[in-house]
């Protein structure tokens, strides 16, 4: 477990109030020092000077999303040094994959536990810069193999029902 003593900053980028409240609480409770902000371009400005240790980010966000903040943090160069955990609601395995590609390091899907929420910063802030690029890497390593999985399948699908019935079959009779 990460040891969190150091005052190790967590910034959460949260438009949903309840939700960043229980993620707040959570990990103050785990020693860490928490600032939450409501959107992209609130956690834009806060950035710089909070300098946090990770960055909690939701995706789906008014006016300024996630997406445009995972893409100012990589056109600043802030990525891989601030590890970003996207916590969103959005589930389709293609908008999982994005967010990889655009730099967070880890993608968790609404509504999560709290708790394993906590068990992720912990495991980003123990791991070196090095380690983390792996563990990204990897992660979509494993993303593209799952859709490909995917869509070969439903391109499988699509073909056999496509065909007419009887068509391609041979009985012997």
């Amino acid at each position: 477990m990460y040891d969190a003593s150091k005052s190790t900053k967590i910034l959460i980028v949260e438009d949903a109030i309840t939700i960043q409240q229980v993620l707040s609480f959570f990990l103050r409770h785990h020693g860490f020092e928490v600032l939450g902000v409501s959107d992209g371009r609130e956690a834009m400005r806060v950035i710089p000077e909070f300098a946090p240790h990770l960055i909690v980010l939701d995706i789906l966000m008014k006016p300024v999303s996630g997406w445009d903040v995972l893409h100012w943090l990589r056109t600043n160069r802030l990525i891989p040094q601030i590890p970003v955990l996207v916590i969103s609601a959005l589930v389709d395995l293609t908008e999982q994959m994005h967010g990889l590609e655009e730099g967070a390091f880890d993608y968790i899907t609404k509504p999560a536990q709290p708790s394993v929420i906590v068990e992720r910063v912990d495991l980003l802030l123990s791991l070196s810069s090095e380690q983390r690029l792996m563990l990204q890497h990897k992660r979509i390593d494993e993303q593209r193999k799952v859709l490909k999985r995917v869509y070969s399948v439903q391109t499988d699908e699509f073909v056999y029902e496509a065909m007419p019935s009887g068509f391609g079959f041979c009985t012997d009779e």
